[in-house]
C-alpha cells in the first residue's frame, strides 16, 4: 500500500500525502521517468536526493531525474503536490 492517494489529470498528477502516515512509509526509491514536482501549498515537508542535504518542498518546481534515489521527509499537516512525468 502506498502512503498517498492520487488523481490523474490531463498531463499531470495530483498526489496527497496524509499527516497520519508513518514516517517509515517514506523510503528511498527511484522512478522510471523524469519528474517535475511542485508543492501546492506552503509546507514543512522535505525532499532529499541521494547524496544531497534535504530541502524544504516549495511552490517552486523541483526536477527529479529518472533512476535517481530520492525520498520525502514527513512534516506536519497533509502534503499535496503536482507531478509532471516526462517519459
Amino acid at each position: 500500500m502506498r502512503p498517498y492517494i492520487e488523481e490523474k489529470k490531463d498531463g499531470y498528477i495530483i498526489r496527497e500525502f496524509s499527516h497520519l502516515s508513518s514516517p517509515l512509509e517514506f523510503v528511498w526509491h527511484r522512478d522510471k521517468e523524469d519528474r517535475i514536482v511542485e508543492a501546492m501549498h506552503d509546507t514543512d515537508w522535505q525532499f532529499q536526493l541521494d547524496n544531497e542535504v534535504p530541502q524544504r518542498l516549495s511552490k517552486n518546481k523541483l526536477f527529479i531525474p529518472k533512476e535517481t534515489f530520492h525520498r520525502l521527509i514527513k512534516g506536519t499537516g497533509d502534503l499535496v503536490v503536482k507531478i509532471w512525468q516526462k517519459e
